[in-house]
């Protein structure tokens, strides 16, 4: 069961429009699919060569324009498929877009499949300092901060076991605790704030209320409409690749709960 948890205040809902962070303008993003189902990437590699393979285009996102600003809590709905997970790997710049402007200003943190980039073979110690090098930390910095790595994601007594011996709340609560050991200046959330058991819920929601009170930008992708409610000052709801409203929680949800 979730905890019920609380950011904003009600002073947070005017934020500064001048101080966008995030912007995309006509920002569209295009995959290129095969018409018809095929079984194996064997088969799929033959029928490509043979030149038997038809794709046709599938716009995750289109045409979207969108700002968030400085010290804003800014939360994405919308069904599964709408295009929730492309925006926010437009913005982490997993992804680029096929069209359109991204402008993203200062460090992202992007919390977009907690343990992702760790290897299963790899000991917890190792997958540290190989996933915080991957976020772009330098050795001495994962070093300066390990034993609050470990402590907080409360698996010292497995640290030096493989990461194929961990249980998914394990790898979870790891990959939560070393993306958030430093401070960005943009948080990028998407449906991870129900990792772990309740005690570890409420470590995280307190490490990101304090990212929040120190300015850091928060962007969140949540199924849970009153967790949107809860924390964020403005919503953008989502629907086939197209933006179709953006405001607050209260109202945008109550358009995403009505169609």
């Amino acid at each position: 069961m979730s905890l019920p948890i609380v950011f904003k205040e009600p002073q947070e809902k005017t934020t500064n429009m001048n101080n966008a962070v995030i912007e995309l303008e006509s920002v569209s993003v295009r995959y290129r699919v095969p018409e018809e189902r095929i079984g194996t990437f064997k088969e799929y590699m033959i029928r490509r060569i043979q030149g038997k393979v038809k794709d046709r285009d599938f716009w995750a996102l289109h045409d979207v324009d969108l700002k968030v600003h400085k010290g804003e809590v800014f939360g994405v709905i919308g069904r599964n498929g709408a295009g929730k997970s492309t925006m926010l790997k437009i913005v982490s710049r997993v992804l680029r877009p096929t069209k359109g402007r991204v402008r993203v200003m200062g460090c992202v943190a992007p919390l977009l499949e907690l343990g992702a980039a760790f290897h299963h073979e790899l000991t917890g110690r190792e997958n540290i300092f190989l996933n915080a090098a991957l976020l772009g930390h330098t050795q001495k910095q994962v070093e300066e901060r390990f034993q609050k790595i470990v402590d907080f994601a409360d698996i010292s007594g497995f640290i030096d076991a493989p990461m194929r011996t961990y249980s998914t709340g394990m790898v979870a609560r790891l990959g939560f605790s070393v993306a958030t050991a430093w401070e960005p200046d943009i948080l990028v959330l998407d449906e991870v704030l129900a990792v772990g058991d309740e005690a570890f819920q409420a470590k995280c929601h307190d490490r990101i209320n304090n990212f929040r009170k120190n300015g850091a930008t928060v962007l969140l992708v949540s199924h849970n409409t009153q967790v949107v409610k809860n924390i964020c000052q403005r919503v953008a709801w989502i629907d086939q690749g197209v933006i179709q409203a953006v405001g607050v929680p209260e109202e945008i949800v109550q358009l995403y709960r009505g169609v």
